[in-house]
């Protein structure tokens, strides 16, 4: 029960008691004086409690977060207080709480089903908070209570006008309209029934809120565009100018008007409208557009072009500016724009309507259409290589051969075959690359057929040529290239002397580089060849090897001129480092350490003046000696090596006084299968002539004391300012371990990484690395590292030193 209840009642108790003080019987008079002001007292207390009035006190002064506490205090005390509900709404509402707000009016339309008032607050909050269901629920039962609560039609009419339920809200605009004639009422009933198609309806009403309100543009605007619809144009033209002499800038009116200038085929004021628009949005996506599809129909397709691109840099994503740029693109014949915009189209369309699709198919036809050609297929057989006149060599007596090759065309291909059969394209490959395995059992010749799309067919014959079919192999001697095809310079000359080997099965027809005929004997299998080119101004060089069989190889090698700067200025001369990682074996335990040490020296050298380096990997007894004996002594005289580091990483064995690396490819059992370390020393002697400074770092278990001649005498500090130090021969070799086992995991290795990466002088000699790793190793307890010069190679006291490339 509301506070307005109770005071009715006291009301008409009051009056009561004037009555019964006419009668003038006193006692009754006592009886009913005492009786309303008990009564009067019980209603003050329920209208009054104390909580809802300090939340009303607080809320006079502002404080709606304190009102609202109390109101709750309130309501968990008395629940069906529907004063406190509304007044605790009120204060949400004016935090901007307004869900709260609207759910507190609904709570009190629970305790007072006939408080018109609840129900519309609650509706029109829900209103704004766009929740038009619940809105409406709200505000029908506030109409229902109060049939000329002209806010809750309007409200709800809203409602239905968003939830675009239009035949609901005519109907509401009609029990409106019967309360309220007014311009903005006429204004809504018009647009109503714009939307349900009463376009008769729509423009008597616009009208009527014309009348009305002359002056409120709206209603000119919307009455202008029903006309439109209705193609009544020259009573919308009209209707557009007044809209105009309201407000000359309208976007609405110009945009209508040019609409019925359009329909009109007035293209050239239809366009003028469009670009007035422009004039105050100057990046009005959808106007642009318009203005390039009238443009278009007017036949002015370069300003068409225009107005689509502008669309495009607007919106790149915009398919359909594409697709009409595309034909406009083709009306004035530039047909390889029109090409790529169709294309662009289809890549980016995703829309599946009927419009969409129909575009879709004429883009498939005019592109079809547009890229017509007469030119045959060209097939190119890679591997084997075909050779001229249609040649294809093929292992001699094979059954089957696996071709594989290209097929270029400027359009789709239709089909292709080889001895009948279909060829399948590599997918994913950027050309139409093929692979495909012919039966050519007893076979001379086979027979290819290609055809595009526009049946351009080749239709031809390959003789099968019996023999080998692989490319010769190219190995750079000088200058040497690292295993990614990579040079570095020592000396800037604009000539380079190349040198390099042949490997082949059969003899070499040609050998070429940078287009120049190297030269080389010709009647000799696997022959050394030797050329002098210009490299002025060039990164990168070429050298090709064809076989008297026609398989060709070419490959690229990289010049890298960043080692003229490590040359420069050092005393060690040109710097080899030669990494020997042996780590994966077939009968001893494989290893993990040599991996994680080589990558850890690579690093630590990164900073010092190391001309080259090379990694081999996982190398046999026959690879072992083939490139110290052979490979290595090439190497180091072709490209005049004065310093030269050989790291050893991997197992070794001490066998009968004779120290062994050993090959991943060694017996256990089989001391033939190790490599024997004076086969190194015999193999460094062959060259030692050209090297001034050998260093050999041997990092594995049990490789003995055969190595060195004697320990030197004592670790003397050495300078690299010396010049005998740097100018006179030094043959040295430290070794990780004598005849004890090493361990996988290097103490050696890590102390010798960590003496270089903390160097901070310019130079840093290998006794001082030895002194570190000797200290740090001894502290481990599991090796005992060696230092001595090798026997049997000249050694005149000079050491090697390791220059740093910044200090």
């Amino acid at each position: 029960m509301t506070c307005k209840i109770y005071l009715k009642r006291v009301e008409t108790l009051r009056n009561n008691i004037k009555k019964s003080m006419n009668m003038g019987t006193l006692k009754f008079k006592r009886t009913l004086i005492f009786t309303p002001l008990l009564i009067v007292l019980i209603s003050f207390v329920e209208c009054s409690p104390k909580l809802y009035t300090t939340g009303k006190d607080f809320a006079a002064s502002g404080n709606y977060q304190d009102a609202i506490i109390q109101y709750t205090k309130q309501i968990e005390e008395k629940p069906e207080f529907t004063d406190a509900y509304i007044a605790r709404a009120e204060a949400y509402e004016k935090t901007g709480n307004l869900s709260e707000a609207a759910s507190d009016y609904k709570r009190a339309t629970s305790f007072d089903e006939k408080n018109a008032s609840c129900f519309y607050n609650s509706g029109r909050l829900y209103f704004e908070l766009k929740e038009y269901n619940e809105a409406i629920s709200m505000l029908s039962k506030a109409t229902t209570l109060d049939k000329k609560h002209i806010k809750a039609f309007k409200l709800k009419r809203d409602s239905y006008i968003e939830l675009k339920e239009y035949d609901k809200a005519l109907k509401e605009s009609d029990a409106v309209l019967a309360l309220e004639q007014d311009a903005r009422n006429f204004y809504w009933h018009g647009y109503i029934n714009d939307k349900l198609g009463n376009y008769n309806v729509s423009e008597t009403f616009f009208k009527k809120s014309i009348e009305k309100s002359p002056t409120v543009l709206e209603a000119y605007i919307s009455l202008a565009d029903v006309l439109l619809k209705a193609k009544k144009y020259d009573e919308s033209l009209s209707t557009c100018n007044k809209a105009l002499a309201i407000d000359q800038k309208s976007k609405e009116a110009l945009w209508i008007r040019s609409n019925v200038y359009r329909e009109k085929i007035d293209y050239t004021k239809a366009i003028d409208d469009l670009s007035k628009i422009i004039i105050f949005s100057p990046s009005d996506e959808k106007v642009f557009f318009t203005r390039g599809l009238y443009s278009q129909e007017f036949n002015k397709h370069q300003d068409a072009i225009n107005d689509f691109s502008k669309v495009i840099s607007l919106n790149s994503k915009n398919a359909v500016a594409y697709f009409n740029r595309a034909k406009s693109f083709e009306e004035i014949t530039q047909y390889e724009k029109a090409i790529a915009d169709y294309k662009m189209y289809s890549s980016l369309t995703d829309d599946n309507s009927a419009e969409a699709k129909e575009r879709l198919e004429v883009v498939n036809n005019r592109l079809y259409e547009l890229n017509r050609e007469s030119n045959k297929p060209n097939l190119v057989f890679t591997q084997p290589l075909q050779r001229d006149g249609n040649i294809i060599n093929v292992i001699e007596n094979a059954t089957t051969a696996t071709l594989k090759g290209i097929i270029k065309d400027a359009s789709k291909i239709q089909y292709a075959k080889v001895e009948g059969a279909d060829v399948k394209f590599i997918e994913g490959a950027a050309e139409n690359e093929f692979e495909i395995i012919v039966d050519v059992t007893g076979k001379e010749m086979i027979s290819v057929a290609v055809a595009d799309v526009y049946n351009n067919v080749l239709a031809t014959t390959y003789t099968l040529n019996r023999t080998e079919i692989n490319p010769p192999q190219i190995t750079l001697i000088a200058p040497f290239a690292s295993t990614s095809g990579e040079i570095y310079m020592s000396v800037d000359n604009r000539k380079l002397y190349v040198e390099g080997r042949i490997a082949d099965e059969n003899l070499i027809k040609a050998i070429s580089v940078e287009d120049m005929n190297a030269s080389y004997s010709v009647d000799t299998k696997n022959p050394e060849f030797f050329a002098t080119i210009d490299i002025a101004n060039k990164n990168k060089f070429v050298v090709t090897a064809e076989d008297i069989y026609g398989n060709i190889t070419t490959q690229e090698f990289k010049i890298n001129r960043e080692a003229l700067e490590i040359s420069q200025e050092n005393p060690m001369g040109k710097t080899w480092v030669i990494f020997i990682e042996n780590s994966n074996y077939e009968t001893f335990a494989s290893l993990d350490g040599p991996v994680k040490d080589v990558s850890m020296m690579k690093a630590a050298l990164a900073n010092y003046k190391v001309h080259n380096i090379v990694h081999k990997q996982n190398m046999t007894k026959e690879q072992m000696e083939k490139f110290f004996s052979i490979e290595l002594r090439d190497l180091v005289r072709s490209n005049q090596v004065n310093s030269l580091l050989v790291w050893y990483a991997g197992h070794g064995k001490f066998i009968n006084e004779t120290g062994y690396w050993v090959p991943t490819d060694a017996k256990r059992d089989d001391e033939f299968t190790y490599f024997n370390i004076n086969s190194l020393k015999a193999a460094l002697q062959s060259y030692s002539q050209f090297v001034t400074h050998t260093l050999v770092i041997t990092d594995a278990c049990e490789s003995g004391p055969t190595f060195y001649q004697a320990m030197r005498s004592a670790l003397n500090e050495r300078d690299c300012g010396d010049w005998e130090a740097t100018k006179f021969k030094s043959s040295q070799v430290f070794s990780s371990a004598g005849y004890e086992l090493a361990v996988d995991n290097s103490q050696f290795t890590r102390t010798f990484a960590n003496s270089l990466m903390n160097n901070p002088n310019a130079c840093l000699p290998i006794e001082n690395i030895v002194s570190k790793v000797t200290v740090a190793v001894a502290k481990s307890g599991t090796q005992k590292p060696q230092f001595g010069k090798i026997d049997g190679l000249a050694d005149e006291g000079g050491t090697f030193f390791f220059i740093s490339k910044d200090k």
